[in-house]
């Protein structure tokens, strides 16, 4: 039987805190482990193509473009309908949407494996997106509902933040290991078991959540905030490839005012689609943008590389997923511990001190030699980059939903989950860019003229077009591709290690005022 509830605060009264009915008991936390199954698949269906990506290149031969449209397509629709679905939840009931979009996205997964060309593939992401945005809000929302008692529930926050980062770091490797056995497609139907599981458990393991004083939804704002984001991010990928051209700056032009309607249009509302005084909280605001800009930086240099560890160094997917099991462990690692030091140090000093390893990471990326294979130290490089990540999935999610008044803590837990799939998804587009916008100009100059127009098509396209034609090309010429490939991630490298270190700075300077975790709430 549904139980249906209000709206729940991510706050109780100290009453509720010290009744013994408030205490989570075994249903909850077993529906916890429920909620863990979809939470793990975003994170993997966020990463898992990284390795996936050279062989999918060889049997669709998306362009470049193409490819980094493949890769975050998905991110751009999630972050996009995150808030639309949040309100959705609210009046149809969580659990119910979390079962519809879960359904959702096994059937886009599906469509996804089989899709014959990259333009389906790209429409089978954003379908995927669509349903994904359904699954990050319920999740977050639900546990609010489930665990009544703050420390409880402050331990399962941490546990879904863990399970999302987890499944970040653990696509390469499942990529890897299904890639070794399997087709390229088969990356996307690992979700239709696990959604299973979902749709036969929930009914029995999580209670309903609605709230019946939900407000309209505002159909206008919705459109206005996809056309905020959507024309935005394809300016960005036409600048990659063709420069400054009329389309890019009127595209631009577009998203831009997408924005700043969008903002006016919420600050007219009474019940708007995102509440704008949120942004009032310097916590708030400092926190979503070290989640925003951290991401972006940590998921642009995964995606190098895991294309350098197949493109260059020549692994195959499972080999490469393995070398990816170091960076993973050290941001779970982070992910875990990085809680225990915020009861003991300011959350700013812990974000800060693990950004500036990161920084450090990015700097021996930085350093990679474009002439020989250094797997170790891109190995050990990106394991420090991705201890910044474990970190900020472990406390940001926590500080910007801290920082917001009780009653609009779901409008905030949105946000979090939007900006760190915008984070992913810039990330990818904005690094994935530079990259290939590099290694054009760096493979420009050694393109001989005899060459074939395919071969010379596909060498100053990107490495894996070059490496799909390898043996259509002059001898040397695939070891001139690898190297301008190195280049454009070591400069990658270089911007993000300095964005990740100011950042760090920002960091101490955004949150000192934030108490250590247990001490007057969080906040001075």
């Amino acid at each position: 039987m549904s139980l249906e509830h209000n709206v729940v605060t991510p706050y109780c009264t100290d009453a509720e805190q010290e009744s013994p009915r408030t205490k989570a008991g075994i249903k909850e936390w077993l529906g916890l482990a429920v909620l863990a199954l979809p939470t793990i698949l975003l994170g993997l269906d966020i990463t898992i193509l990284y390795l996936a990506l050279p062989a999918l290149a060889i049997d669709l031969q998306p362009t470049s473009t193409q490819a980094l449209w493949i890769m975050d397509a998905y991110g751009f629709m999630i972050a996009g309908f995150l808030i639309t679905m949040g309100t959705l939840g609210d009046r149809i009931g969580r659990r119910r949407l979390l079962m519809i979009g879960a359904a959702a996205f096994a059937g886009a997964s599906v469509l996804a494996a089989y899709a014959p060309s990259a333009e389906l593939l790209i429409a089978a992401r954003a379908l995927l997106g669509v349903a994904g945005a359904t699954l990050m809000p319920s999740t977050l929302a639900l546990i609010s509902n489930m665990f009544f008692d703050a420390r409880q529930r402050a331990l399962a926050i941490g546990i879904w933040a863990t399970m999302f980062a987890l499944g970040m770091a653990l696509g390469p490797v499942v990529g890897g290991l299904l890639l070794e056995v399997y087709w390229w497609g088969a990356a996307f139907l690992i979700a239709v078991p696990l959604v299973a599981v979902l749709l036969v458990a929930a009914p029995w393991l999580l209670p309903e959540y609605r709230d019946s004083h939900a407000g309209r939804m505002d159909i206008v704002s919705v459109g206005l905030l996809l056309t905020a984001i959507l024309p935005s991010i394809y300016a960005i990928k036409e600048f990659a490839k063709a420069g400054v051209t009329p389309l890019v700056v009127v595209v631009l032009a577009v998203g831009v005012a997408g924005i700043l309607v969008f903002i006016r249009r919420q600050r007219m509302l009474s019940d708007p689609l995102l509440d704008l005084q949120l942004f009032a909280s310097r916590t708030f605001t400092a926190a979503l943008i070290i989640l925003l800009v951290g991401l972006i930086g940590v998921a642009g240099m995964m995606l190098l590389v895991t294309q350098y560890l197949q493109l260059v160094a020549g692994y195959s997917p499972l080999v490469a997923g393995l070398w990816m099991g170091p960076p993973a462990l050290m941001m779970v690692l982070a992910g875990v511990l990085a809680p225990l030091f915020a009861r003991r140090f300011r959350p700013a000093f812990v974000i800060a001190g693990v950004l500036v390893f990161s920084s450090i990471g990015c700097g021996m990326l930085a350093l990679v030699d474009a002439a020989t294979v250094q797997v170790s130290q891109v190995v050990i490089g990106f394991s420090l980059v991705y201890l910044g990540l474990g970190t900020i999935a472990a406390l940001g999610t926590d500080l910007v939903v801290g920082a917001a008044p009780s009653e609009k803590a779901g409008s905030a837990s949105a946000m979090s989950e939007m900006v760190q799939e915008l984070g992913v998804a810039f990330g990818v587009a904005l690094l994935g860019s530079l990259a290939t916008l590099l290694y054009r100009v760096q493979i420009a100059s050694s393109i001989p003229a005899e060459i074939s127009d395919e071969a010379n098509s596909a060498l100053g396209d990107s490495l894996w077009a070059a490496k799909s034609i390898a043996d259509q090309l002059p001898a040397g010429m695939l070891e001139e591709a690898q190297q301008a490939f190195t280049q454009g991630m070591t400069v990658v490298a270089t911007v993000s290690g300095v964005t990740i270190l100011a950042l760090a700075l920002m960091s101490v300077l955004g949150l000192r005022h934030v108490q250590v975790i247990g001490e007057g709430g969080g906040q001075e």
